[in-house]
């Protein structure tokens, strides 16, 4: 059995991972010349991280990145709201990791490659269009240099994106992207650690929110982590379009950033604006989703990750929802008796759980609790119990973890 895959980024090299250790031949098209180490940090939960330890890939994840043990929510006077151990600490059998986005895809690509070959990957195509025909399916391809081709398989899979040509052509009437308003810039830069270089801060609120961690060891400062930071701020109306389409690679302006941290945080930790001026490139890109679907599997065509559920970055669960959707979608294909049953069967297990997780992400998801708090002491706070009792917070951060299926083992948080 052969699957084509469109996409080369996270969900789908993933995905032919996890095909492979079915049994399951891959071919990759993905629309760019290269697979590049490109992007700032992400993180991955525990429960896409026992998928990636399956694959044999967490040595490759220790090597690379952080296991991120304690997370503080804190208003933007940087007075903490709550507090809770990450990962093991936690009481999850497997780590969080912190990691630059492009060491992540490299340790995968670098898996395919020796596991799969270098040949499943044709890196400058372009999935264009498909046909299912008896019991195959055939896709239409376009190269960067203007060149046609052809190919054909059991299944395909759609893991092209937010701007999923596959996800076009089952829904040709969707449309672009909807925007919340929010702009968000995302960088990293050699910092000095803050407490033992494997915390992580959210703080802000509802106008603007900073978001400071450790994503590995700093080879040029002894002692000292890469550090991501990323700012969200609202910049326009919701609903309309943002001035520049979405790109994850478009560089960032220093002038339309400061002007959101300059005087409104007052972080003991980091000044944001010291490690934003610090950081020499960094990107912008408009807080974009799209509306759960009511369906995403049709005969032997699905679709998997942001071409299937596209989330607001928040929570930190878009590539690591893409993990499960692989897993899931290679544990149907063994145990369904045809393609079209085990991505009928895939689409009814992932789609409700990951729409339901777009949905928590628009009301704010975990970070919804700084949201709550400024609310109502925008000024700051003498004592948090007398804004939001503990069991209200934790209602928000631990009611999140639960929906997305990474809630702990234990009661960790502190504050």
């Amino acid at each position: 059995m052969k699957a084509l895959i469109a996409g080369g980024g996270i969900g789908g090299l993933i995905a032919a991972l996890f095909l492979h250790r079915i049994g399951i031949d891959a071919e990759i098209f993905e629309r760019a010349g290269d697979i590049r180490e490109l992007g700032v940090g992400i993180n991955i939960l525990p429960h896409a991280v026992k998928e990636l330890a399956a694959l044999g890939l967490q040595a490759d994840l220790d090597a690379r990145g952080i296991r991120t043990h304690e997370l503080i929510y804190a208003n933007r006077f940087g007075q903490v709201v709550w507090q809770e151990l990450r990962g093991i600490e936690a009481g999850h059998l497997h780590p969080q990791y912190s990691i630059h986005r492009g060491k992540l895809l490299g340790l995968i690509h670098k898996a395919v490659i020796e596991r799969l070959g270098r040949e499943i990957i044709r890196t400058g195509w372009q999935v264009d269009g498909f046909r299912q025909s008896g019991g195959r399916v055939s896709v239409e391809l376009s190269s960067r240099d203007g060149g046609r081709a052809h190919s054909s398989g059991d299944l395909l899979i759609g893991a092209d994106g937010i701007h999923s040509t596959v996800r076009a052509r089952l829904f040709p009437q969707e449309g672009p992207p909807i925007w919340n308003g929010v702009m968000l810039w995302r960088g990293c830069t050699s910092w000095p650690t803050w407490r033992d270089g494997r915390a992580m801060a959210i703080a802000g609120g509802n106008f603007a929110k900073f978001v400071f961690y450790p994503i590995a060891a700093d080879a040029a400062q002894p002692g000292g982590r890469l550090t991501n930071w990323a700012v969200m701020a609202r910049t326009g109306i919701p609903g309309t379009a943002p001035l520049r389409r979405e790109d994850w690679s478009r560089p960032g302006i220093l002038a339309e950033v400061l002007p959101f941290v300059r005087e409104r945080f007052r972080l003991d930790f980091v000044d944001p604006a010291e490690i934003i001026r610090a950081t020499p490139t960094f990107y912008e890109y408009p807080n974009c989703d799209r509306n759960p679907l009511d369906g995403w599997s049709f005969g032997r065509v699905t679709l998997l990750g942001d071409a299937a559920h596209p989330m607001y970055p928040v929570g930190s669960n878009g590539a690591s929802q893409a993990v499960l959707d692989a897993r899931s979608l290679a544990d149907n294909l063994v145990s369904e008796t045809s393609v079209e049953a085990a991505l009928a069967a895939y689409d009814a297990e992932r789609r409700p759980a990951t729409s339901a997780i777009v949905l928590a992400n628009r009301a704010g998801g975990p970070e919804g609790v700084i949201d709550m708090v400024e609310s109502r002491a925008p000024d700051g706070f003498d004592d948090i119990e007398a804004i939001a009792s503990r069991d209200e917070r934790e209602a928000i951060v631990r009611g999140y973890a639960r929906l997305a299926g990474f809630e702990s083992r234990s009661r960790t948080g502190r504050v």
